[in-house]
């Protein structure tokens, strides 16, 4: 289940953000406190004031336990594109978890913000992530090799989606 984060999720975060797993492909290095962790609810409570997309908490259905995030790190109204992201605790991966809070994101993104396109990007290296975009339907674009993350250079693989693709695969499920 996806639902907006709040304030008191802080520690939460912080239980799945500390794994050096879990930060190991992210943009971002592992929280080292509690205190990382309530910046980063305070910066998505800043974005959902301003109306802008942020992430959710993604919350486990059967034991009611907050393990990740998933959503919208950016969002150009221009282009009228949503960037996804996502990260689950490490004991989530491999469950279809972070697939189905993508599926959802991805839903909210092309109904309730009448996105044009939904793209998203990881390093190469994780074949998870990658993989999760591809169950979800995005497509490969292609690669943007060298650039850095964490002070390193990675090669980053894109995907998209754009909404007539997801219209049709929704309009084929139904029938």
């Amino acid at each position: 289940m996806l639902r907006p984060l709040a304030l008191d999720d802080a520690p939460a975060v912080f239980a799945y953000a500390r794994d050096p797993e879990v930060a190991r492909y992210t943009g971002w290095d592992a929280a080292r406190s509690v205190e990382d962790s309530q910046a980063f609810v305070r910066s998505v409570l800043q974005r959902y004031q301003e109306g802008k997309p942020a992430s959710w908490a993604v919350v486990h259905l059967a034991d009611r336990r907050l393990i990740g995030t998933c959503g919208f790190s950016a969002y150009s109204p221009i282009s009228g594109s949503g960037f996804l992201a996502y990260a689950l605790a490490r004991e989530y991966w491999g469950q279809g978890l972070a697939t189905e809070a993508a599926r959802q994101a991805i839903e909210f993104g092309f109904t309730a913000m009448g996105l044009s396109r939904v793209q998203a990007m990881c390093i190469a290296e994780n074949v998870g992530s990658w993989r999760v975009m591809e169950k979800v339907g995005l497509r490969a674009e292609g690669v943007l090799r060298g650039l850095p993350v964490k002070g390193r250079p990675n090669d980053l693989k894109v995907y998209s989606l754009l909404r007539s693709e997801w219209s049709s695969r929704v309009l084929s499920a139904e029938s």
